[in-house]
């Protein structure tokens, strides 16, 4: 089975984040949707919501498992699964600028390889952080994110906290 990982906070998941997965999931037998947590973020959603997003908007999609990434490193996270290839979204050169040495990396400490998939220029300008940004302005992000995400952003489901560490 040739398995692959889609690694992100997906704070929130955006348009942007399901056009690269469900590409993965056309190269691949089944891909990991591994929700992250970096502690030095504060998050919009906690770690559950984020989970429970991503499969809500993920459940149409065949080969598709949203699960989190815990503690640890990437590299050791895709060793543990049997992973073969981390696939990542590129938007612009600076991604593939931040992307390359961690790719290398996880290379090096596992053998794991990274897929890098070119965002359609519809989603170019997409990330987490700017649709935040957006909303809590007042602005629309429903052409930006799935139904179920724009309705938990204007209900006021989101935590806003940031996650305790352990």
């Amino acid at each position: 089975m040739r398995r692959a990982v889609c690694p992100g906070s997906f704070d929130p998941i955006h348009n942007g984040h399901l056009e690269v997965i469900a590409r993965a999931a056309g190269l691949f037998d089944e891909v990991i949707v591994a929700v992250s947590t970096n502690y030095a973020k504060k998050y919009m959603f906690s770690l559950g919501d984020r989970i429970d997003m991503a499969r809500e908007t993920l459940a149409s999609l065949k080969g598709i498992v949203v699960e989190p990434v815990g503690e640890g490193l990437l590299a050791e996270y895709c060793h543990q699964r049997g992973v073969s290839a981390i696939v990542k979204g590129l938007r612009s050169s600076s991604d593939f600028d931040y992307e390359l040495p961690m790719a290398t990396m996880n290379r090096q400490l596992s053998g794991v390889e990274t897929v890098f998939l070119p965002a359609e220029a519809r989603y170019l300008h997409l990330s987490s952080t700017l649709i935040k940004e957006v909303a809590s302005l007042g602005g629309s992000v429903s052409d930006y994110v799935p139904r179920s995400v724009q309705k938990r952003m204007l209900s006021g489901e989101s935590a806003s906290v940031q996650l305790p560490r352990g």
